[in-house]
């Protein structure tokens, strides 16, 4: 008791100081003006916890009242959950009921819409990816609408539905073997878009006048690279027909070997693969190739120049035979052995000229295939260096680059074959005219020998 007599004391004395504080800040007169004010705090704060306790009062029956209400609407809610109940659980037996009895009434029909339900599907996915849905876009919403209907269970397809359906089906066979012009927007192989005309030819192939084009997700465009001269030629004969039989590269596979012609590489592109290895093996060629038909060209001449010099009398020094038979005629007073000196001289002054460039020729034939090598070595120490970096995961990129590797070889054989056969023509051609010599030569100094004896 004690303690609590000292705790109020100790409240009511800062109470009253905190009082004479408000007061002296209000500016109190006397003590007795203090005591009064201190009496009308108490007054208003017994008045004010009185207000309060009224107002919890109010609100805790308020409260109890909220939850009465509350406890009612969940008895009732909880009674429509269970009549809910009982109804759901009614209505699947009637469902099962019902669709028993749909089954028995249907009877073979059943097998009928389920395959009807299957091709409705089929076609929807076979006419998104033909050609003809560029002509016949909106035939896919009736597809959509089919098949729902026929999943659904909830309606069956009408006669008029089978035969709408049997009409497009008719309808995408007779257009897979037309072929039909239109106008379309097609993205150009610069990635311009325009509208051209477009040939379709059946359910295969798509061609402008620029080539073929490929079909995909509903846009058409043109191939970045075309096949092969002779199939962009069919399609412009295509272009141009009116009416009649065309011959046509037609991709029966509706462009999967069309992309497997586009993918190879053409010869230019081989070309490439070889690098600076190959450009030089290519020159070397070009280069031999130029000095052999020049050679035979002049060593043609020469033959044919020769021969005719061996039907005539007379000397005449536009060949290699008239210039020998020139040096006979010039020294026929000389004894015999002056004369095959002169003979020989005469017929070795020839003998650069009947054999000029033939060793360069040799010398390419020979050389070509070994640099062909040498770009194979460098052509795999790069593909090793590949794997050593990316791993062998990977069988395309180990494929191009041993095929990049090789090419250096095939253009090295392709420049050492031809001037091997080069080589060999002209140097026949060559020999041929020195054995002439030879032999009128070695005829002149028998003929001269027989007439001092």
């Amino acid at each position: 008791m004690k303690r609590i007599t000292l705790i109020i004391a100790a409240g009511l004395l800062s109470l009253g100081f905190a009082t004479a504080n408000a007061q002296e800040d209000a500016g109190a007169a006397s003590m007795q003006e203090l005591l009064r004010l201190i009496e009308q705090g108490q007054a208003r704060d017994s008045r004010e916890a009185r207000q309060r306790e009224a107002a919890f009062a109010q609100a805790r029956n308020q409260q109890q009242s909220l939850l009465n209400q509350a406890r009612a609407e969940r008895t009732r809610q909880e009674n429509i959950s269970s009549q809910l109940e009982n109804q759901f659980e009614a209505n699947q037996q009637r469902i099962i009921t019902a669709r028993q009895a749909l089954d028995e009434r249907l009877g073979a029909l059943k097998e009928l819409f389920g395959v009807l339900q299957t091709v409705s599907g089929d076609t929807q996915g076979r006419f998104a990816a033909s050609l003809t849905n560029i002509e016949f876009p909106n035939r896919s919403e009736f597809l959509v609408e089919l098949g729902g209907k026929m999943a659904g269970a909830s309606s069956l397809a009408s006669i008029e539905d089978i035969e709408r359906l049997w009409a497009m089906l008719h309808q995408e066979v007779v257009e897979s073997g037309r072929v039909s012009r239109f106008n379309h927007l097609v993205t150009k192989a610069d990635g311009e878009q325009g509208e051209v005309e477009v040939v379709r030819v059946g359910a295969f192939n798509l061609i402008s006048e620029n080539g073929y084009l490929e079909y995909e997700n509903g846009n058409i465009s043109e191939l970045q690279r075309q096949p092969d001269g002779r199939y962009v030629g069919t399609t412009r004969d295509l272009m141009e027909a009116e009416s009649g039989a065309v011959n046509f590269g037609l991709d029966v596979t509706r462009g999967g070997i069309l992309a497997l012609l586009v993918e190879s590489p053409t010869i230019k592109d081989r070309i490439e693969q070889g690098g600076i290895v190959g450009y030089c093996i290519i020159a070397l060629g070009i280069i031999g190739l130029l000095i052999a038909i020049m050679r035979w060209l002049a060593l043609s001449t020469a033959d044919r120049k020769v021969k005719s010099q061996l039907k005539s009398e007379t000397a005449s020094t536009d060949n290699p035979l008239g210039r020998v038979l020139a040096a006979y005629e010039s020294n026929r007073g000389a004894d015999t052995e002056t004369i095959e000196l002169k003979l020989s001289e005469a017929a070795l002054k020839e003998m650069p000229d009947l054999t000029k460039g033939l060793l360069f020729i040799k010398v390419v034939a020979a050389v070509a295939p070994l640099m062909g090598l040498l770009g194979t070595v460098t052509g795999m120490i790069k593909t090793f260096q590949v794997i050593t970096l990316y791993g062998a995961g990977d069988p395309k990129m180990m494929a191009g680059g041993i095929s990049q590797a090789l090419m250096t070889t095939v253009l090295g054989l392709c420049v050492a074959i031809p001037m091997v056969l080069l080589h060999t023509v002209v140097s026949g051609k060559s020999r041929k005219i020195v054995n002439i010599l030879q032999s009128q030569s070695a005829g002149l100094v028998a003929q001269h020998s027989e007439r001092s004896q």
